[in-house]
């Protein structure tokens, strides 16, 4: 009985989160999605580029501005990370998120190197040198590391909490007089106890 309810409240959920908006996303689209070192390389690039480019036109920032590019980088991070890993169940997670980001980190550095040899990338007010990359490596991989993980964890929570309320109201829905006639035979054992 309860593998029923159980089977036919997950079918209901599927049927339900599936009927809501359909789009439709690009072949191209979905495969990089779901490669976990092609989503760490891009992810990597753009952060990496958004932030020497932020840094080289801001000489004299102000808080604001400061704070909101840190947001919007944030954001973008953060949204890659969900992108790939929505795209797989949360058992997955465990190994997907930090893998995912520690990848974002090595690749970023690579780009890093890049952008010191061409003499672009800042460190603070000045330039950064090839001597000063470990130190920005270590700094960059474990804060991303940290941040994506975290995040994960709270975006993990959140979905098991939606699929919980989701579950609880389909439940719900189900009285015990309608479980009872949606089981064939059931009419038949019920009429026997009586007696």
């Amino acid at each position: 009985m309860r593998d029923f309810i159980a089977r036919q409240n997950s079918e209901r959920l599927r049927q339900r989160l599936s009927g809501g908006w359909r789009v439709r996303e690009p072949a191209a689209f979905t495969r990089l999605a779901r490669s976990l070192v092609d989503m760490a390389l891009v992810t990597a690039v753009m952060a990496r580029l958004y932030r020497a480019m932020v840094l080289s036109r801001s000489t004299s920032a102000s808080g604001f501005f400061i704070a909101v590019t840190l947001t919007l980088g944030a954001l973008f991070l953060l949204g890659m990370a969900t992108i790939h890993l929505s795209r797989f169940p949360l058992r997955d997670w465990l190994w997907r998120t930090p893998a995912f980001a520690a990848l974002e980190g090595v690749f970023e550095m690579l780009v890093s190197l890049l952008l010191i040899s061409m003499h672009r990338e800042s460190l603070g007010t000045g330039a950064a040198h090839f001597r000063d990359w470990p130190g920005m490596a270590l700094n960059t991989i474990g804060w991303r590391m940290i941040t994506i993980c975290l995040f994960s964890l709270l975006l993990a929570g959140i979905v098991k909490w939606v699929r919980y309320m989701i579950l609880r109201k389909e439940h719900s829905a189900w009285s015990e007089g309608t479980v009872k006639a949606g089981i064939p035979g059931e009419e038949f054992i019920e009429r026997r106890r009586r007696h």
